[in-house]
C-alpha cells in the first residue's frame, strides 16, 4: 500500500499525541518533530488540517501546543486519512470511454477502497499507542 508522506506523518503526530493524552499536557511542534522526525513545516500544515476537523485541539502561549480533541481510542486511522487525504474513493475509472474492461477493473478497485477503509477504521490511536510503548528503547553502544 502506498501511504503519502503526509499523511504518515499526520499518523505518526497523532500517535504522539495519543502517547501524552492521559499526562494532559499539550505537546509543542518542537517536541514532535525532534521525537518522530517530522519536518516541521510539513507538521505545521498538518496540524492545521487535523484542527479544522476537529480531531486536535491547540492551545496558544508559552505553555500552549497540540492536544487531541477526543480520547485517543475514538479515533481511528480512517479519521486522520479521512483528514489528510479525502474520501479516498479511487473506483472510478479515468478513461473518457469506460469500455467493459474498465467497468471490471473499477469493480475490483471499489472493493480494494472498501476493504482498506474497513481495515483504518479498526485501527484506533490507543491501540497503536500502546504498541509504540510496548517496543523497547533502542539503546545504543559505543
Amino acid at each position: 500500500m502506498t501511504v503519502s508522506a503526509k499523511s504518515e506523518y499526520a499518523c505518526i503526530a497523532m500517535i504522539e499525541l495519543a502517547a501524552r493524552y492521559e499526562a494532559d499536557q499539550p505537546a509543542r511542534l518542537r517536541e514532535i518533530t525532534e521525537a518522530q522526525g517530522i519536518p516541521q513545516p510539513f507538521l505545521v500544515q498538518i496540524m492545521a488540517q487535523l484542527k479544522a476537523a476537529g480531531l486536535v485541539q491547540s492551545t496558544r502561549g508559552s505553555t500552549g501546543g497540540y492536544r487531541l480533541a477526543q480520547a485517543p481510542d475514538r479515533i481511528t486511522l480512517a479519521d486522520i486519512f479521512q483528514v489528510i487525504e479525502g474520501s479516498g474513493d479511487q473506483s472510478e475509472s479515468n478513461l473518457q470511454r469506460p469500455t467493459p474492461a474498465a467497468q471490471a477493473l473499477c469493480g475490483v478497485w471499489g472493493k480494494i477502497c472498501q476493504e482498506r477503509t474497513k481495515i483504518l477504521e479498526d485501527v484506533t490511536l490507543a491501540s497503536l499507542a500502546a504498541r509504540v510503548a510496548e517496543q523497547p528503547d533502542e539503546m545504543f553502544y559505543i
